[in-house]
């Protein structure tokens, strides 16, 4: 074997530290620089973290809930006009085999006021209702405070009082025995519904009993809703006979709807909004990329001396190309760990005000460090090739 100059290596420890040492020759340069991926990876983390987090809240709330709820209405008729059910609907309906539980509502022509001295038309978007003692249960509703009519109050001037009902009114307990003025007379509020989130027109109303209502307010007998709990797995078949059961001679008359429909809509709109905002997160992500480019086409210029020294102590075009390659990424990743842990902070804080089981998914995480890897690696291919395409006369030859 003839002598010669032995081959240059480079080993990978070796072109680690060489591609940390820009970084830590301008450590507040390098923060800033892997300040604008630590905002988009921060973004992205926080948008699937907080879409994570609310998709995880909906299924724990359907999960409780049921999607086995349904909502029978009154349509139209042929002519356009408000149809009515009639009013044997609710007790056929509940000869339904795989119908659990069913119960009525029927709008009162009545206003309730927080006194007499407030005018008629203040009503604060509040609604009277008549109802049977088993809306509670097939709604699955928790009371706030006091307890829900029962076959002996339904007879007397008593209200029960949906959440946002009692807000608007300015009722948070009982306390004092509070009383509201309903129609033209008084009625003694004797419970507070929990919000109800498959029932918001429940939520706003002021719930009272079919004899009562019938006695002070002539109100008729004839269901405006009625509310269907059925088993879990025979949802579909129940909601295809329920028209016809609720009204035979006019099926088409009569609407069904689950409410559970509007969350997962809800959730779908999500969704979209989701992939808007992971859009902007990408904007911020591209802006940092090129951010990274530009400072590492400056460090080449402002280490030519330093390039050329290596070149003409053996280092080969392929280790100046890494050096600077690994440079870029190290600067990318350190922003998408920086990026990462923002996120999940921003998440979590999310989360908490709302109340929601926090939820980062780990492929967002994993994720996340990945696309700052790829960011960096497309950014600093060029000024690492720019470096490595120096001569080593050139780049020591004062500029």
């Amino acid at each position: 074997m003839s002598a010669g100059v032995a081959p240059s290596r480079f080993r990978p420890a070796d072109v680690l530290a060489s591609g940390t040492i820009g970084l830590r020759g301008k450590r507040g340069r390098a923060l800033l620089t892997a300040l604008g991926i630590a905002i988009g990876i921060a973004a992205m983390v926080s948008v699937v973290g907080i879409s994570a987090s609310s998709r995880a809240d909906l299924l724990a709330k359907l999960d409780r809930l049921g999607t086995n709820l349904l909502q029978v209405t009154p349509g139209q008729s042929v002519f356009g006009d408000d149809a009515q059910l009639p009013r044997r609907a609710p007790s056929m309906i509940r000869r339904i085999g795989p119908v659990r539980q069913a119960a009525s509502t029927t709008i009162v022509d009545a206003t309730v006021r927080r006194n007499d001295r407030v005018p008629d038309e203040e009503t604060g978007g509040i609604t009277v209702q008549a109802t049977e003692p088993e809306l509670r249960s097939v709604l699955q509703a928790s009371m706030r405070s006091g307890r829900f009519l029962d076959r002996a109050t339904s007879k007397y001037p008593a209200v029960v009082l949906g959440s946002v009902a009692a807000e608007r009114l300015g009722i948070g307990s009982l306390a004092g025995s509070p009383k509201v003025w309903l129609g033209d007379q008084w009625f003694a509020v004797v419970g507070i519904l929990d919000p109800v989130p498959l029932a918001a027109t429940v939520d706003r109303a002021a719930l009272i009993g079919y004899d009562v209502a019938h006695q002070r307010f002539g109100t008729s007998r004839l269901a405006s809703t009625i509310w269907v709990r059925a088993d879990r797995d025979q949802v579909a078949a129940v909601r295809a006979v329920l028209a016809r059961t609720a009204n035979p001679l006019a099926p088409d008359q009569v609407k069904v709807t689950r409410p559970s429909d509007a969350i997962v809509a809800q959730a779908e709109a999500d969704d979209a909004l989701t992939a808007l905002l992971l859009g902007l997160g990408a904007v911020a992500l591209l802006v940092g990329g090129i951010g990274i480019a530009n400072v590492m086409v400056i460090s080449v210029l402002e280490r030519r001396t330093e390039i050329g020294l290596r070149r003409a102590m053996g280092a080969t075009r392929r280790h100046i190309r890494a050096q600077f390659l690994v440079e870029a990424v190290v600067l990318s990743v350190l922003g998408g760990f920086v990026g990462i842990g923002l996120g999940t902070a921003v998440t979590a804080a999310y989360a908490s005000h709302r109340s929601w089981t926090l939820a980062v998914p780990v492929p967002a995480l994993a994720g996340g460090v990945g696309i700052a890897l790829l960011v960096g690696a497309i950014a600093g291919l060029y000024p690492a090739a720019r470096a490595a395409r120096l001569a080593p006369a050139e780049a020591v030859r004062p500029g």
